[in-house]
């Protein structure tokens, strides 16, 4: 595996594609997160709110983003990290996430994420910085 350090200007993480977003996921993510609003688990509560069906956490999307860091994190940590929702993700959307190197000096590197449907849409769009262990 290459290792985070060898990335350069302009490369990006492989992309991770998830799993069609599925009602489970939501409920699981609620009970984790303490976020009960049933726009996110109840169809009709969704409908009532105006949207088309329920609609996943945004936090849920950005938490799966960080997973592009996962076979780093014994090169380091996520030191800062924001991100603007873009678009609402759905059930059985397919969201992939990427991330691409922006700057780089020998303390951090600084990323563009995004998190992508599979209408090329993205839904959540920011920046990550990635601190190195010394």
């Amino acid at each position: 595996m290459t290792t985070i350090r060898e990335w350069q200007v302009g490369q990006s993480l492989p992309e991770v594609t998830l799993p069609p977003v599925s009602r489970l996921d939501l409920i699981k993510y609620a009970g984790a997160s303490g976020d009960y609003n049933p726009i996110h688990t109840i169809d009709e509560e969704a409908k009532k709110a105006g949207l088309p069906g329920i609609i996943a956490h945004g936090m849920w999307t950005m938490g799966n983003l960080v997973k592009l860091f996962t076979p780093y994190y014994e090169e380091g940590f996520v030191q800062d990290y924001f991100v603007r929702f873009q678009s609402m993700v759905f059930l059985n959307d397919v969201v992939t996430l990427t991330a691409t190197v922006k700057e780089k000096d020998e303390k951090t590197i600084r990323f563009a994420v995004a998190a992508v449907n599979q209408h090329g849409k993205d839904v959540v769009k920011g920046e990550l910085v990635f601190a190195l262990y010394e």
